[in-house]
């Protein structure tokens, strides 16, 4: 990948991420709050602020809503269009060990992704009319620590010398 490309790519990320901030936090902020102030969360969203509102948040809703259709499906097209590639690519390898070797390695990238999406999707998709005491924070935890975490041990772990260093690190009983 260019430098230009990367870049670009960088950059777009960023202004995406700016600007659906910016609304979100304009739309919030005109929002009038009374009666308790507590959010049953891990994570600052703009859903559980939602709840807490006397005023309307019908625009607030329609607009978060329209962005995580727009941004989440744009995302996951993106990634299953690259997968696709990857595996037209491994597809084309020659003998059945490569093809064996990359199809492994693919595997657990794709169980991450689907562990990331499967999360995002099942937190979003709740209607702000369930009770946030109801909502699993156990999902929250999951994209937001435990897919991070696991993607670059996955990455790593691919890495012969990473792998040395890691079983030197780890005890684990001598037969004998």
């Amino acid at each position: 990948m260019s430098k230009g490309t990367c870049s670009s790519l960088m950059s777009g990320v960023s202004g995406i991420g700016t600007v659906n901030s910016l609304i979100n936090t304009l739309l919030v902020a005109q929002l009038v709050f009374c009666g308790p102030s507590l959010v049953q969360n891990f994570l600052c969203e703009i859903s559980p602020d939602l709840a807490t509102s006397c005023s309307s948040t019908d625009l607030s809703e329609i607009t978060v809503y329209m962005a995580d259709i727009i941004l989440g499906t744009g995302s996951f097209l993106l990634v299953i269009l690259s997968y696709c590639l990857i595996i037209i690519t491994i597809l084309k390898i020659q003998g059945s060990a490569g093809k064996w070797k990359a199809f492994s390695t693919c595997s657990s990238y794709l169980a991450i992704v689907g562990l990331f999406y499967s999360t995002i999707i099942y937190t979003y998709t709740q209607p702000t009319s369930t009770p946030l005491e109801k909502k699993n924070k156990t999902v929250s935890i999951i994209y937001t620590l435990v897919t991070p975490t696991l993607n670059p041990l996955i990455y790593s772990l691919h890495n012969k010398v990473i792998k040395v260093a890691f079983w030197e690190i780890v005890p684990f009983p001598k037969t004998n």
